[in-house]
This record gives C-alpha cells, structure tokens and sequence, in this order.
C-alpha cells in the first residue's frame, strides 16, 4: 500500500470498529483488519481481563479456520494466565507480551527461546502446518492497560512466501492495535457506565421499597411485568399493536424508567407510606381510642341513675362499638355511608370526662380518619402519597439523560394516567402517551391488585385482578388494546408463576372478562 491507500484504510477500518456495538464481531474484525495490513496468513485475538486472556477469534487462511467471533465453530482453548504461581507466565508469548505491554516479533518460531517448541510443533504436526514468522501486540488502552492481545503468525511477500514481519508493517500493526484498543475501551467505558447508572436505578428502587415494609418489592414487580408486557406486544402480528416494535436499546430504556417509576417516593415521608391503618401514626392509635372507652366503661358503671339491665346493656353496645372501631380502622376497598354515618354517631354518642373537661371518645381528626372509604389515607395523606409522582417527574427531568434514554420522564411519569384523561399528574388522554407510558400504567395497577403485602386488603386472585382490570378498561383508564394482549399472550400468568402465591393463581376465563373484547 502506498501512503494515501494506508490512510484510507485506516480511516475505513476506524470508521468500521467504531460502528460495530459486538463485542465479540468488533474483535474479529480488528484481527481481520491485522491480517489485511500485514499480509498475515493466521492470527489470533484474545480478550484480557487483567488476570487471564480468554481466546475471542482464530483465523488461518491457509488452513481454512475459523473459529469465535462469528463462525458457527465454538473455542476450545482455554483460558491463558497471566501468572502462575504469582510469577508472570513465560510459558505463552501472548502472555508475555501482555505482561511487558510492548510487542514481541519472532522472525522463526521453530528457533525461537521464546515459543514452547513442543506446543508449536505439536500443533503444526497435527494441522500440517509451518509456523514461521509471529508477531504478538498488546490491545493497550488509556491508562496502558491491556484490554487484549494480537497475535499474527506467517507475513507473506508479494509472491505469497513466508517472510519476516518487516518493520513498516510492524509500525502499521501496532498503529491499528492502538486504534482498537482505543475503540474498544471507549465501548467498555460506555458500557460501564450504562451498568452504572442501571444498578443505581435498581439501588434506588430498592432503597424505596426497604422504606416501607407493605409495599416491598413493588419497584421491583413493576419493571419486570413491564417488560413481559411490552415482549409480549413486540410479538403481536396483527390489530393495533402489529407495527410496534422494540429494538434492544428500547427495551434497555423502558426497563430504566421501569426501575424509576416511583423514585419520586425517596421524598414520601414514612408515616404515609407506612400507614397501615387508619389511626396509624408513630403508633396505631386505635389503642388510644380503646382506653377512653374504658373511660367510657367505668362511667356507666358508676352511674347511680342506671339500673342493672341498662348497665349490662349500655356496656355491651359500648363493646360493640369498639369492636365495630377496631375493624373499620383496618381498612379496605370500600366503606358504605351507612359505616361513616355509624363512626360519627359513636363520636358525638360518648362523650367522657378527663381532667374536668368533657370531651368525645373520638377527636374530629379521628373521626374523619375512620371514616376513610378506601384504603387507610384520609385526603391530605392521599395528596401528600400523590405528590410522589409529581417528584419522579421533576427528579427525572433534571437529569442530562442521553439520547437513547431520553424518554425516561415521560415513560415513568405515566403511570397514574388514565386514557381517558381523568388521572395524574398531568391529566393526559391515550393519544397523549407513549404506548411504553401505558404498557407502565397497567402493570403497576395489576402489580398493585395482586400485590400480598397491603394490610388493608388480602391479595387478589388472577380472575379478581383481571376482572377491576377489565371494569377499567371498559371506563376507559387503561388502554384496551393493551389489556387484550395482557389477556390472549397470558402476560398475567407469566407474571404470576413468578411473583404470585399458588393460591392466588386460579383458572381464568377470560371470555368473563370485562372489556377483554373492547379492541377488536
């Protein structure tokens, strides 16, 4: 090659490796790149992880091998230390040569101190093969580590006879090797990161759902159904949902926001999150309420103008009432007006005296707490429990997110969105969101319903979650057209064979589904 046909192709082989995002095709292509500069015949590329060189690609044009990278043909080479016994392993020139991070050229392998004679000829014998010339360079990056080793073997000449590996091809070798190293380690650095930034996603998630004992483990289901769910509509041939699709980076990216959908909660305070029951503060105080009844106990029985019955009888509503106290403080999916309406009579019925002042057996704030329809949050908590999202978003759009992640915001701060407008934060419809948006709005619904560590409510079985999923699909609050591949691709049992208790797992029907049949 002349001067400018070198250029060239240095330019062509830099522009190839640094496309390539393959490992394991980038290394092949640097030792193909290798041969075509030196005229070499064979050559071989090994990985180095600082302790072993792991063999990557064989070559040997001559010989008509190809083994590793992309041949069909599996390495069976094992692994070559880089010391033996704490000293630094002579026994393979590869080694060598990454041990001294400098090349070794051999001009006759077979009169050479430096090659193991009886493996060399050993292999030659066995391939009727000559290894004549070698020429071994370190893959060294920034910092003058080694990331890898080449290793060439038989330079031809013009007339295709072996030669020596003259001094300007050396030169151009060892210019190229410094150009993959560099490529290589600007991949590895990047990845690196990539790995970074997802284990503290996941440090993150995990460090929420230590926070609070009743939702452990959710910022761990939601991604993981969320990834079931979008695989499974990446695979739907037809209807809605048939040309859309999910490369690999995109999969890497919803799987991030996954990990973040509820980072906004690091902020929740703990008294919210932890709330396990209506009067639950510091401490449940329902045990609070409990002592002014007995307050309230002590007063009938005192009572001069009472009777033995009407003692007797007054006493065991008395009981009634904190029995019927203890169970509405639990909590639950749905507490009647006649339940609220019975809580306020209890508060304005008894009325005790502390400290010469009378007072209710129930504070106002008490009260209202009791009387909670859903769940255990009266209204100030529910906003404070809802803000959380408005957190995420804010948290998530600060971040210098790059290119291929920068739907992250918008993928995880949707998923309290409803499709037909009427959720949070932002109050967006269907065709506002990102189908990735929406894939997250059901699978942290779902994950919720069947969710075992609630203490306000038992976990659900497959058919109940499925059917309050249908109701909302049929309202409008989750995509339809999701819920149907939800229902046919049997995402919801996938995801139960992993998470769910058995007996939540029962046989579904999903023709008594509400909405299933919506999207057709």
């Amino acid at each position: 090659m002349d001067n400018i046909e070198q250029l060239e192709h240095f330019v062509a082989v830099g522009l190839a490796l640094a496309r390539q995002a393959d490992t394991s095709q980038l290394l092949e292509q640097i030792l193909q790149s290798a041969q075509q500069i030196s005229a070499a015949e064979g050559g071989t590329i090994y990985r180095c992880d600082g302790t072993e060189l792991t063999f990557a690609t064989l070559i040997n044009h001559r010989l008509g091998l190809h083994q590793g990278g992309t041949s069909a043909e599996n390495p069976s080479q094992q692994p070559i230390p880089l010391q033996i016994n704490g000293q630094a392993n002579d026994g393979a020139v590869v080694a060598m040569a990454a041990n001294q991070k400098c090349p070794i050229v051999i001009d006759d392998v077979y009169q050479s101190a430096l090659v193991n004679q009886q493996k060399a000829r050993q292999f030659d014998q066995q391939m009727g093969y000559k290894t004549q010339s070698m020429f071994t360079v370190p893959l060294l990056d920034h910092q003058t580590e080694v990331v890898g080793v080449l290793q060439l073997v038989n330079c031809l000449d013009a007339t295709g006879q072996v030669q020596t590996f003259p001094l300007p091809v050396q030169r151009q070798v060892i210019a190229m090797a410094s150009l993959a190293a560099m490529v290589m380690t600007n991949k590895q650095l990047v990845q690196d990161l990539e790995n970074l930034f997802e284990a503290l996603s996941r440090l993150l998630a995990k460090a929420i759902d230590e926070k609070s004992p009743y939702t452990g483990g959710h910022c761990r289901r939601v991604p993981a159904l969320t990834m079931m769910l979008a695989e499974a509509c990446s695979q739907t041939k037809s209807g809605p949902l048939a040309d859309f699709i999910m490369t690999a980076a995109d999969q890497h990216e919803l799987s991030v926001a996954g990990w973040l959908h509820d980072c906004g909660k690091i902020a929740t305070p703990e008294y919210v999150m932890d709330k396990a029951t209506k009067l639950h503060g510091l401490h449940d105080n329902i045990e609070l309420v409990a002592a002014r009844f007995e307050i309230a106990a002590r007063d009938i029985e005192f009572n001069v103008q009472l009777d033995v019955d009407s003692k007797t009888q007054q006493l065991a509503q008395l009981r009634d009432d904190m029995c019927f106290l203890r169970e509405v403080n639990i909590g639950g999916e749905f507490m009647s007006r006649d339940l609220q309406q019975r809580v306020q009579d209890i508060a304005q019925h008894y009325q005790i005296s502390i400290g010469g002042e009378e007072q209710s057996v129930l504070t106002a704030a008490e009260a209202t707490n009791l009387c909670v329809a859903r769940g255990t949050l009266n209204d100030d908590e529910r906003r404070i429990i809802n803000r959380h999202i408005d957190i995420t978003i804010e948290m998530l759009e600060s971040l210098p997110f790059p290119k291929h992640l920068k739907n992250v915001p918008e993928y995880a701060g949707g998923h309290h969105e409803k499709m037909d407008g009427t959720g949070y934060p932002r109050g967006l419809k269907k065709e506002q969101m990102s189908v990735q948006a929406r894939i997250m709005a059901i699978a942290d619904v779902f994950e919720a319903l069947t969710a075992s560590d609630r203490p306000y409510k038992k976990a659900k079985t497959l058919t109940e979650s499925l059917r309050i999923l249908g109701f909302m699909a049929r309202d409008q609050h989750i995509d339809a057209d999701l819920f149907r591949v939800f229902l046919e691709q049997k995402v919801y049992l996938q995801f139960a064979q992993q998470f769910l208790s058995p007996e939540q797992i029962d046989e579904v029907d999903i023709t008594q589904i509400p909405g299933w049949q919506l999207s057709h």
